[in-house]
């Protein structure tokens, strides 16, 4: 027992280094010795070499080949059992270092830059795991809902974050009204290597967004994979190969995702349908170690067909229950087809220099074809609990039917024509870019809905008409409660530039970083109908970053500049469906103060990231927000503000696996029409995460991965053409918490010899999830219905998904 204790003991004061050594030209370099002071080791004729390290303790690594500069990994610092990947390129005439400012728990972020390892967005469980699953653990980033991929940042909407990968911008649809319709995010998190994002303060490289950016990069492969992943809400193949000579290289994921399972879960019975298919690839092809040409290319569909068939829900009081019980007919048939193709050229000048050229064409083809009738009857339940009765409805309030109409299709095609380029020498950088973008959208809008509640025909607030039903018969025309009918043609060419120049140096023994830079847009809008608009705007930024030399390993951030967004399609359309051409850009300036303290705590490392946040909004478009359905008021007449702090505490609370907890506040108020400050509709003050690892130490492969959620309510539910000066009720708060458990039985630590079951798997896992393990009751809307005596309209919540049990299996050859 004691040999035990002591062989355990010793293993768990060991980390692994691993990876892949290359030369230019991408080829793998054999032979070269690796030495950490007295532990050394060479990589394989494929270039892979591993290395264990002694953990918690700062490590020198140098990686040294004849014909061939060393590559000298600096400072690095591994937590127990812990596996860090590096994959050094050796060149012939530089010097490396690499490794500058290492904390106990990695790289500070000079730049206010979050990084997330991969291996995290594929494990952590999730209703939509991925990798908004996993930003929605970040501090700062909020959600209401676990079936959408959309989020909010700091006080912003879903349309105010830029996504890229590999320095190509996507985008999301345009009519996705219900979170349940999304299926599938459009970044594949098998196909990821690295996994950036900032909440605000960004430089000026970055688009005209204002709120965030998440920048994606995929693999290059450099060798042969094969990835397959199932679960009860569907099954994904990742492929990866790469030519003998190392020229040609290629990865290409197929997903497939029905929500069946998590939608059936809530209280409404229906017959669903979904198909959420999606296949990305990603090719690189190297003419020389100067010239790379690489391809993206995305298709997806989201088929989703639903007949809801009847719902009970059971709100109220427990001395004044009641329900609503309805009653449907009909079906809806919602297709969203998304198609990209991007080409880019990469061109390395020299060591110093790079530029590049990307082209790319987005295509979507979208429609929403509903008719759903729904009967439903308010009504008082028993409410004894020690009767036969209980919970079964007693008295009838009110009555009434709904009938939802729409024909809605949407073609858009958006261009995209870019140059890049940077020069980096003597730890400065000067970074440049132009940009082309046309936006050609064609839009029809055919929508209304009916309301016949408590036995009469509700009509549209405006204009009033006098309607004493039933005592008097009212002999006017059938008119929907709500009804659009739009066809709209618009064009929009953008026209982008930035210039940014930034300097890693030292002030006295002090370790400083900045980048200043500015971005320039002119944007000209044109359509059928209505007047052409245009824009010319300048937004500088700059960011200051310093490490003082003190004992405490401390690192100060501060960074301010101008965001300013021009319309896109759906902010230049009101409520009716008609464009306002006169929507200019919304404007925002940010400040962020921050800082990263990293320390010790029961002899394990951890880093404490804080920050300060002020954003001045100006020009501001307001909106109201139904689910994932964001609707703007196309006017700005607004002036709004935001302000908040933000905490992450990180680190190996376990040995061997990295967790967080995260804490933010935030207010943001909006002042329309000068009628004074209320609160947004994203205004959620209170927002607590947890991501947490664990494993069994007698079973070390027995892995434990938990996130948690508490979000306070945010404004909504309200009645349909509610003055939100006259309606600031909060929905429920938001609580929720995914378990997930799984077996190793194969990876990279756990490898087994030839005639083995297990020998032909790289990695083998199988495990368990339980979603919303509490089984927590939250809502994203509520549906308002009339009560027949009183003529009251009570708000009945739309609760989300109940507890779901998840099986799943990963592996890869």
């Amino acid at each position: 027992m004691l040999f035990v204790l002591w062989v355990s003991t010793t293993q768990a004061q060991t980390a692994t280094i691993a990876g892949r050594v290359l030369d230019e030209n991408n080829l793998p370099v054999p032979s070269v010795n690796i030495v950490s002071e007295n532990i050394g080791t060479t990589t394989d004729t494929d270039g892979y070499y591993l290395l264990q390290l002694i953990a918690d303790t700062k490590n020198t690594i140098t990686f040294s080949h004849l014909g061939h500069k060393n590559v000298v990994l600096e400072g690095l610092v591994l937590t127990t059992n812990e596996t860090y990947e590096f994959n050094p390129i050796m060149k012939v005439d530089v010097v490396q270092v690499a490794g500058v400012d290492v904390s106990p728990t990695g790289n500070k972020s000079i730049e206010g830059i979050t990084t997330v390892q991969p291996e995290v967005v594929r494990k952590i469980p999730g209703a939509n795991a991925g990798v908004e699953n996993i930003l929605k653990l970040l501090p700062g980033v909020s959600f209401n809902n676990e079936l959408s991929t959309q989020y909010n940042v700091r006080g912003g909407n879903f349309d105010e974050n830029l996504v890229y990968v590999n320095g190509i911008e996507v985008y999301r649809p345009f009519l996705v009204r219900s979170a349940q319709q999304e299926g599938l995010s459009f970044v594949n998190s098998d196909m990821i290597t690295g996994l950036e994002f900032s909440p605000g303060g960004f430089q000026a490289k970055y688009g005209d967004k204002l709120s965030s950016v998440l920048d994606i990069t995929y693999k290059t492969p450099v060798a042969f994979s094969l990835r397959v992943d199932g679960s009860l809400l569907g099954a994904s193949t990742t492929l990866e190969t790469t030519s003998k000579n190392k020229k040609f290289s290629n990865i290409t994921g197929v997903r497939y995702r029905n929500n069946s399972l998590l939608v059936n879960s809530k209280q409404t019975l229906t017959n669903l349908n979904p198909k959420f298919i999606d296949a990305q690839t990603y090719l690189t092809y190297r003419f020389s170690k100067k010239f790379h040409l690489n391809f993206l290319g995305t298709f997806s569909v989201n088929d989703y067909e639903n007949e809801p068939l009847n719902r009970q829900t059971n709100f109220g009081t427990i001395n004044n229950p009641r329900a609503l019980l309805v009653f449907y007919q009909g079906r809806e048939n919602n297709k969203y087809s998304n198609t990209l193709g991007a080409v880019k050229l990469d061109h390395v000048v020299n060591d110093h220099a790079k530029i590049g050229v990307t082209a790319s064409i987005y295509h979507t083809q979208e429609e929403e074809f509903s008719d759903i009738i729904a009967s439903y009857e308010l009504a008082e339940i028993d409410n004894n609990l020690g009767g036969d009765n209980l919970g079964e409805v007693t008295t009838s309030r009110g009555v009434g039917s709904q009938f939802n109409r729409a024909r809605n299709q949407l073609d858009a095609l958006i261009f995209n024509l870019s140059h890049n380029g940077k020069l980096t020498k003597e730890g400065k950088s000067l970074e440049w870019g132009l940009k082309f973008t046309h936006e050609d959208i064609r839009d029809q809008l055919r929508e209304s809905e009916f309301i016949d509640s408590a036995g009469f025909f509700i009509r549209p607030l405006e204009p009033p008409v006098v309607n004493n039903q039933p005592e008097e018969p009212f002999t006017g025309d059938l008119v929907a409660f709500e009804s659009v009918q739009a066809t709209n043609f618009a064009n929009t060419n953008r026209f982008s530039g930035f210039v940014q120049y930034s300097r890693q140096t030292q002030w006295g023994n002090h370790n400083i970083y900045y980048n200043l830079g500015i971005r320039g847009q002119r944007w000209i809008l044109n359509g059928d109908g209505f007047d052409s608009n245009s824009q010319t705007l300048l937004s500088p930024r700059g960011q200051f970053s310093i490490k003082p030399d003190w004992k405490k390993d401390l690192l100060f951030r501060f960074a301010i500049g101008s965001y300013q967004q021009p319309p896109f399609y759906r902010e230049l359309r009101d409520i009716s469906g008609t464009i306002n051409p006169k929507v200019e850009a919304q404007k925002s300036v940010h400040y962020v103060l921050g800082s990263e303290y990293s320390f010790e705590l029961w002899e394990r490392p951890f880093t404490l990231i804080s920050e300060a946040y002020y954003k001045d909004l100006s020009n501001v478009n307001p909106y109201t927000v139904e689910d994932v359905r964001v609707r703007y008021a196309a006017q700005n007449n607004a002036s709004a503000y935001v302000y908040g702090m933000d905490f992450r505490l990180t680190g190996t609370f376990v040995p061997g696996a990295e967790s967080w907890i995260s804490l933010s506040y935030l207010q943001t108020k909006e002042n329309i029409n000068d009628r004074g400050y209320i609160s947004r509709p994203t205004d959620q003050r209170l927002k607590f995460a947890v991501l947490f690892q664990d494993y069994v130490p007698t079973i070390p492969n027995l892995k434990l991965h938990l996130n948690l959620v508490y979000n306070t309510g945010v404004p909504g539910g309200s009645p349909n053409n509610a003055d939100p000066y006259q309606f600031q009720n909060r929905l429920r708060d938001y609580r929720r918490a995914d378990i997930g458990i799984s077996y190793i039985f194969a990876d990279g630590k756990n490898q087994y010899p030839k005639g083995h079951w297990l020998h032909k798997f790289k990695e083998f896992s199988f495990g368990f999830e339980i979603f919303n393990m509490f089984n927590n009751q939250n809502s994203i809307t509520n549906t308002w219905v009339r009560d027949v005596d009183t003529q009251r309209q009570f708000a009945v919540p739309n609760f989300l998904t109940s507890r779901v049990l998840n099986v799943k299996f990963g592996m890869r050859f």
